[in-house]
């Protein structure tokens, strides 16, 4: 599966950080442990073979497979594989092309003209056209489609089909990541043309162009794909994709220890303790590397009590951040000051940080105002108690763990914190998406491109946008546009950790831990190769020697 931004993503939220771990980057990383031998120490093969298939493990379902309104990381998987982009990174982190084979920008940065490759087909067998990029960019324009991604394509000025395989589009103004937007998934027009795409029967039964092919969906247990045999980049050697949907984290685990999963991201106790023994060396390979994102607490600045700056300061230097990472992730990760981790060029280091300190925490919320006036423990304001509750998502007790330290760091400061954890999609569709929360737990997981428009600018707060925080500053605003604009790495890299530094002044989220990747996948697996791209970025090439696989005679029913 190809890298993806937030963009591409639909959070994880994809944003969220489930099963996020097959994509994110890697930056000097240790070479992961290799298994090369068959349980009867016979030597393999070693030319790829197809057949077998993979399982993989996810806490939450998928909700839309189309990917320019899909807003869930599970979408985001499945879509990866069914659905290309015009162009994808590779495995160093450079553009290549997918359905453009090549593409040539203008001087001034204004135009892109894309060649696109010939004898592609959709999975129906029709074939794919410069027109069907032309209706994707239409829909992603279209106010009536429910898309979060739209931002990046209404800098567009003009776009048009020169002929069947010359797709060209002209910016109003530069735009710096305007190649990184052609990596979304394009859709096919002969299907779509005429429909509403928010809620046509698509979304459920994919049609594609991608190494995989939509087989089944079976809500809330598992969706299957199958290689797609006219792949035009070569034919999976996998035969088959299983997406299982396990929201418990312990119940997945045992299903990877009973061979009934291939592929999860373990968690912190898993990797540190529970996978360090001789069966699991034997029959497991486990990755580890800093993740492409972070986890944060974020506030509902519409909420009276989150509206000053101060309050959501002092809540940052109230907030044990070094007890979560010990505690919750066993050390397996790092403080988050701000919205980009300390690998990428857009971090700044000399950002404001919260050390924890309580007393200055107290002070900080008595100069605001708050105070116990009444004698009962608890802060309160123009007869308004300090209490809220942090809302996270089922499945994920990394999240939980950390909304009960952040509870108890609270509860030392006057703060009455209560906590809730709801189902996934609704947690998203109930909670988030309409802004019903006082506080929420979540992780973003953000693109190589360090450009968050739409996580940011006060003009992305509405339905299905990313900014549900409704963080509004006009320099922000501002710095963001520029950021756009400028193609000079040096200028862009003062941009964004302006707007890194401003972010840890203004706290619209408390940035709480940057986790480590921690994926695990069975050892039958050959020809994963960890890059800076990740270890999925070449998935089509996986392969099972013959003598290992799992599901060939399943397979061949």
């Amino acid at each position: 599966m190809r890298a993806v931004s937030v963009r591409h993503l639909t959070v994880s939220l994809w944003f969220l950080l489930i099963s996020i771990f097959i994509l994110a980057v890697i930056w000097g990383c240790n070479p992961p442990e290799t298994n090369e031998k068959s349980s009867n120490d016979q030597p393999l093969a070693k030319d790829p073979v197809p057949g077998d298939a993979i399982v993989v493990a996810s806490i939450g379902d998928a909700k839309r497979l189309n990917p320019i309104i899909a807003n869930d990381s599970a979408s985001g998987d499945i879509n990866g594989l069914v659905f290309n982009g015009l162009i994808r990174y590779d495995k160093d982190l450079h553009f290549e092309g997918d359905l453009a084979e090549s593409w040539d920008i203008s001087a001034d940065g204004l135009i892109i003209t894309f060649h696109l490759r010939s004898g592609v087909k959709w999975h129906d067998g029709r074939p794919f056209t410069a027109e069907d990029v032309l209706f994707t960019y239409q829909k992603l324009i279209d106010p009536n489609v429910a898309t979060p991604y739209g931002a990046d394509y209404q800098r567009v000025a003009k776009a048009e089909v020169l002929d069947t395989l010359t797709f060209r589009v002209t910016y109003k103004e530069p735009f710096a990541p305007a190649l990184e937007s052609w990596s979304m998934g394009i859709i096919p027009m002969h299907i779509l043309q005429g429909k509403d795409i928010n809620t046509d029967e698509f979304n459920r039964h994919p049609v594609g162009t991608g190494p995989y092919q939509f087989k089944e969906w079976l809500t809330g247990q598992k969706i299957v794909l199958t290689a797609n045999d006219a792949y035009f980049k070569g034919r999976p050697y996998i035969d088959e994709y299983d997406y299982r949907i396990i929201p418990d984290p312990a119940t997945m685990f045992q299903e990877l220890r009973s061979k009934g999963v291939d592929m999860m991201g373990l968690t912190p106790l898993q990797f540190s303790r529970q996978t360090d023994t001789p069966f699991f060396k034997e029959d497991f390979r486990k990755f580890r590397y800093p993740s492409n994102g972070y986890t944060y607490l974020g506030y509902n600045l519409k909420d009276s009590k989150f509206s000053d700056k101060q309050v959501r300061q002092a809540l940052a230097y109230a907030i044990n951040k070094d007890d979560i990472i010990k505690g919750v992730r066993l050390g397996l990760g790092s403080p988050a000051t701000g919205p980009y981790p300390p690998h990428y060029w857009a971090y700044n280091s000399n950002a404001r940080t919260y050390p924890y300190d309580p007393e200055k925490a107290k002070a900080m919320l008595h100069e605001a105002g708050w105070a116990d006036t009444n004698g009962d423990g608890i802060l309160d304001k123009d007869g308004m108690p300090f209490q809220f509750t942090i809302i996270t998502n089922l499945g994920n007790d990394e999240r939980k763990q950390a909304a009960e330290i952040i509870q108890q760091n609270l509860k030392a400061m006057g703060i009455d914190v209560r906590i809730k954890v709801v189902e996934w999609q609704a947690f998203i569709n109930e909670f988030v998406d309409k802004r019903q929360y006082e506080a929420i737990i979540l992780g973003w997981s953000i693109g190589l491109d360090p450009d968050n428009y739409i996580m940011w600018h006060s003009s992305q707060t509405g339905p299905n946008q990313y900014n549900f925080v409704s963080y509004s500053n006009p320099e922000v605003d501002e710095l963001l546009i520029q950021g756009r604009k400028t193609f000079e790495l040096e200028k862009r890299k003062a941009i964004y950790q302006k707007i890194h530094a401003i972010l840890a002044e203004d706290q619209p989220y408390c940035f709480l831990y940057v986790p480590d990747a921690l994926p695990v996948v069975d050892a039958r697996f050959h020809g994963i190769k960890q890059e800076k791209a990740g270890i999925s970025y070449n998935f089509e090439k996986w392969w099972v020697p013959r003598e290992l696989q799992r599901y060939a005679a399943a397979m061949a029913q």
